[in-house]
């Protein structure tokens, strides 16, 4: 199909910023630029601090299916004649209510799962501090037991219940998916153990987020690595902090903030390990400078994560990337092509990664960016998608 569709955006802003803003934002600005029209309809959870007492009392089922959303998107496919409805996050405002607008005039519905949220009602798979898949076993029940979601029985057992529900209902079997990665496809598919069909297979796509290519000057490489993200034990800082003693003569920068910056700053200064300076909060330019600069960015995550665009940062500008062979981290580096993994939490298998790596030729992830990441290659994909989804409802129209 060469016609260009016109693409209703749907995306519910956390109350912080996140990741998934800037896919949506890029996402956006890819199908304009190919000459598609894009309506973005958005809702932000910072609208509830204003909520009344009754809009407060009333979010567990407006959570679960709302009418304002059902109405409002309803009558912009209308409005538009809208082809495809794009859908990235529904949590809280938003609610599967767009889906059964969709439904009600025929159009697809493709959904981007940016995390773990239809198997996993905390959506990360992680319980007290490890990786945890419970509830994929033994079901949802698992989950509200411990209160995984914000530590709460309750907002657990409300997210819980918006997913048994639209299970029960076969909601999720009429939607189209874009998995970041295969290892997220792979997830997702365990939707389907037993016997059941969740989710149909012939739906699933994996597609990869992308980035802009840097406008940044070549710069020298520098005796140094870079560890880019939030600095808490989950990501793996304690471990690569702790490790990085034995390597006193590299130098290892640590961009981000997070409840363990003033565990780190005191175990820094407690073993002397000036070779670790902590940068907080930079901008994303001084990122971008940062690992251009550096020998390899460093992912030593110990959970399964979503697909960082630090790290299809870190190919666009020729970096390599060390990485936890764990979850979609794991998935996306190439080993001896884009970096290196190493077995998560080992500090051997992380020393000895650092090793092998400086003893190998030069690096560059360009060639990887440019035939996976880049604009190009996922405009290519995500219009392959958008014309398979239409492509199959209008042949189930026809029986």
């Amino acid at each position: 199909m060469n016609h260009k569709q016109k693409i209703l955006l749907v995306h519910n802003h956390y109350k912080i910023p996140g990741g998934e803003d800037t896919v949506v934002s890029n996402e956006k600005r890819l199908l304009e630029e190919h000459g598609h029209k894009v309506i973005l309809y958005s809702r932000s959870n910072q609208e509830m601090q204003d909520f009344s007492v009754w809009q407060k009392l009333m979010l567990p089922f407006t959570s679960l299916f709302s009418l304002r959303t059902y109405r409002d998107v309803k009558a912009l496919l209308k409005k538009e004649r809208v082809d495809i409805v794009h859908v990235h996050n529904t949590l809280n405002l938003v609610s599967p209510s767009v889906y059964y607008a969709a439904f009600s005039l025929r159009v697809p519905v493709v959904q981007t799962l940016h995390n773990f949220r239809l198997l996993c009602p905390a959506a990360t798979f992680v319980r007290d501090g490890r990786i945890c898949e419970d509830c994929v076993k033994y079901g949802l029940g698992c989950a509200v037991r411990h209160g995984c979601y914000r530590n709460s029985r309750l907002q657990t057992l409300m997210s819980a219940a918006i997913l048994k529900m639209y299970r029960l209902l076969g909601t999720y079997r009429r939607l189209f998916y874009i998995c970041l990665t295969d290892f997220n496809k792979e997830k997702l598919l365990l939707l389907n153990q037993g016997g059941r069909t969740i989710v149909r297979e012939e739906r699933v796509f994996v597609k990869s987020n992308f980035v802009w290519r840097p406008q940044i000057r070549e710069v020298e490489r520098k005796e140094q690595y870079l560890y880019v993200g939030r600095l808490e034990d989950l990501k793996g800082v304690r471990f690569l902090v702790r490790t990085w003693r034995d390597f006193p003569d590299r130098r290892l920068l640590l961009c981000g903030s997070g409840p363990e910056e003033a565990w780190i700053r005191s175990y820094i200064s407690e073993n002397r390990m000036s070779q670790i300076e902590l940068l907080g909060q930079v901008s994303h330019d001084e990122v971008m400078r940062l690992a251009a600069e550096s020998r390899a960015l460093i992912m030593p995550t110990m959970c399964y994560e979503g697909q960082g665009l630090v790290l299809l940062e870190s190919y666009a500008v020729g970096t390599p990337v060390l990485a936890s062979a764990l979850g979609n981290v794991g998935n996306i580096v190439i080993p001896n092509v884009t970096g290196l993994r190493f077995a998560a939490g080992d500090a051997e298998a992380l020393k000895e990664a650092v090793r092998k790596f400086e003893e190998a030729k030069a690096w560059d992830t360009r060639p990887t960016y440019e035939k996976y990441y880049s604009p190009e290659k996922n405009y290519e994909k995500l219009k392959e998608i958008y014309d398979r989804a239409e492509e199959i409802l209008s042949r189930e129209k026809r029986i």
